[in-house]
């Protein structure tokens, strides 16, 4: 029933919405759960899906991504309304819910597949993502490790990945406090 409504949703915004100013962007930032999250607040956002990308294995499942070296990484596919919301602004959400620094994956989830990544789909996008990396290093005046990748196809997680924080939300605030994921935001970014 809640999948109705919400495609119910998206077509009656769409309806409003010239679907030229729908647009997609792709972030890696760790548990693909938490990014969702973290998008889904945001106005012109209209809606975000958990899967994967980067990798060389077609159609990996959760398993293949985290269990074998398949190049893939967690990643959030993003639909949003270029007339609400930028790719600058939608950046901006990604860093300040990352730890840039860390090379080795996000917060309490390690390893190649929860590496943050920021996507580009043009050159325009590539530029917006280097130009806001080099502020993020003269402000911290440290590396960002964040992986800067041509975006080349985009891999649905399995169903019960999906909005996982909100169809299981007692699990998921205990994984998110478990991992210290806010703690760790709030000593970079505050």
């Amino acid at each position: 029933m809640k999948k109705i409504a919400i495609l119910i949703a998206i077509l009656l915004f769409q309806g409003n919405s010239n679907s030229s100013e729908l647009k997609k962007a792709y972030f890696a930032g760790g548990c693909f759960w938490c990014i969702e999250e973290s998008f889904d607040k945001i106005k012109g956002v209209v809606k975000s899906i958990s899967g994967y990308s980067g990798g060389r294995l077609k159609n990996p499942t959760y398993q293949d991504v985290v269990y074998k070296d398949t190049g893939h990484v967690e990643v959030v596919e993003i639909t949003y309304d270029s007339s609400i919301v930028t790719y600058q602004d939608l950046l901006k959400v990604f860093w300040k819910n990352i730890d840039p620094f860390d090379k080795y994956g996000q917060f309490c989830d390690k390893g190649k597949s929860y590496r943050s990544v920021a996507f580009y789909q043009n050159k325009k996008q590539k530029k917006i993502i280097n130009d806001s990396m080099k502020e993020i290093e003269k402000n911290f005046n440290s590396k960002v490790v964040t992986l800067v990748w041509d975006f080349k196809i985009f891999y649905p997680a399995e169903d019960y990945h999906q909005n996982y924080y909100q169809n299981n939300f007692l699990r998921y605030l205990a994984y998110k406090k478990s991992c210290q994921r806010e703690e760790v935001l709030k000593k970079i970014w505050n």
